[in-house]
């Protein structure tokens, strides 16, 4: 066995054996263990253990069925303008449709502004649900992964499709880079933007609106600063979705557990795992300490979105743009896609992307500590999401840009000349 296959077997096998204990056992420190890793080491056995564990429950997944449902119907019924995102590896050009801002407003709209008052939606219902939610996405999502790996073999929507002969690194990276339910409905962007990433917005408001039962009697300031931060850099995303369908996650990387799973199981114990921290706690912050971070979190969100929109402007208008008030330096990049078809790629070396190859990963990590501070440094639970992307998009540079190498030759070896640093402009 070569090293290779050790790998794309064992890697895999570790990810998905350990991830979803991780994704539970998140919530269960913060909210049975005062988020204390230490308390919980000392004072838990295994009969504890069991007898704390969630399970996923009837309520549970009729929370997720009639939210996923929600989402495909805004999804399909809400107008929204016809976008062709990048053109794939073997030459299709994948299509959405952008209602997205549209249908995050018509979603807080009918959950809190409708159903709320209405007594039909109990936020801090969602909230006491929480563990059994997660323990039900967990299953649900390997369910899923599941069906994406046989749609993928026995019907894949395009020609971006295939298997290396290892069921579990097929199963772990997926089959189809776009599978498709019908024209209207591309699984990544249903799953990743419309389940995900709303479900994620409406997560974070239930767990403010669950602390107003606390002795507060009201949500303290700091969980709302960090809810306040995560909600707009979700607005944001929403905003920006256009863009979102030019990145790694949808260009490049197949529809598996890697991201299916990932996105749907692991980002809502996970990301706003310092939100879930704060929940039971209820206390406020001084007030410089609260502006300062809000400060802190949206200059990371302007210059995220700053930094994606000069590269999509450039693209979008061939070159023929200003970045920084002066024209883009640009080089092009030579490639051949699947098909055997010759292209070319502008690349940015000017503005944010003169900087450093990565620079909006800096943006990203910073925007996630912005929304973590509120929590104090008592324990560091509330700091993994922080840790994690850390060491995440620090690998996905490599991965991009070994990719990048691959694609473009020594058009890329030159770009690194003009653009030597990876991530951290003067550092790394």
């Amino acid at each position: 066995m070569t090293f290779k296959s050790i790998r794309r077997t064992f890697i895999p096998l570790f990810l998905m054996t350990t991830t979803p204990f991780l994704t539970v056992l998140a919530w269960l420190i913060a909210v049975k263990y005062d988020g204390s890793i230490a308390t919980f080491s000392s004072l838990v056995t295994w009969d504890r253990l069991l007898s704390e564990w969630p399970l996923p429950t009837w309520k549970a997944a009729s929370y997720l069925g009639g939210f996923a449902i929600l989402q495909a119907i805004l999804l399909v019924v809400l107008p929204g303008r016809d976008f062709q995102g990048p053109v794939t590896p073997m030459g299709n050009r994948p299509s959405y449709k952008l209602n997205g801002v549209a249908s995050f407003l018509a979603t807080f709209v009918l959950l809190f502004g409708v159903l709320w008052p209405m007594g039909r939606f109990d936020p801090a219902g969602v909230w006491l649900e929480y563990g059994s939610l997660l323990s039900t996405l967990v299953t649900f999502a390997f369910a899923f992964c599941a069906f994406l790996y046989l749609k993928g073999r026995m019907a894949p929507s395009t020609t971006d499709a295939g298997t290396s002969g290892n069921f579990l690194f097929d199963f772990y990276w997926g089959v189809e880079l776009h599978p498709q339910l019908s024209r209207r409905l591309n699984l990544k962007q249903f799953v990743n933007c419309r389940i995900a990433m709303m479900g994620w917005a409406v997560l974070v408001a239930c767990m403010v609106i669950a602390q107003k039962d606390l002795p507060l009697g009201r949500p303290g300031t700091a969980i709302l600063v960090s809810a306040i931060l995560q909600l707009t850099y979700i607005f944001k995303f929403f905003i920006w979705e256009d863009g979102y369908f030019g990145s790694l996650d949808i260009m490049h990387d197949r529809f598996g557990f890697y991201i299916c799973w990932g996105i749907l199981a692991w980002l809502p114990g996970i990301y706003p795992v310092a939100t879930i921290y704060l929940v039971p706690k209820a206390y406020d912050l001084p007030v410089l300490a609260a502006i300062g971070i809000l400060a802190l979190g949206w200059f990371a969100i302007w210059a995220n979105y700053d930094a994606d929109a000069q590269r999509l402007r450039v693209r979008r208008t061939d070159g023929k743009t200003t970045v920084w008030g002066r024209p883009p330096v640009l080089m092009t990049a030579r490639w051949t896609s699947g098909d055997g078809t010759p292209r070319q790629s502008l690349l940015l070396v000017s503005g944010w992307w003169g900087q450093a190859r990565h620079v909006h990963y800096v943006t990203e990590i910073l925007l996630a500590l912005a929304w973590t501070l509120p929590a104090g440094f008592d324990n560091y639970l509330p700091y993994f999401y922080v840790t994690f992307l850390t060491i995440l998009l620090t690998h996905r540079s490599f991965r991009d840009e070994a990719r990048c190498a691959a694609k473009y030759g020594e058009d890329w070896v030159e770009y690194k000349k003009k653009v030597p640093w990876r991530i951290i402009p003067g550092i790394f």
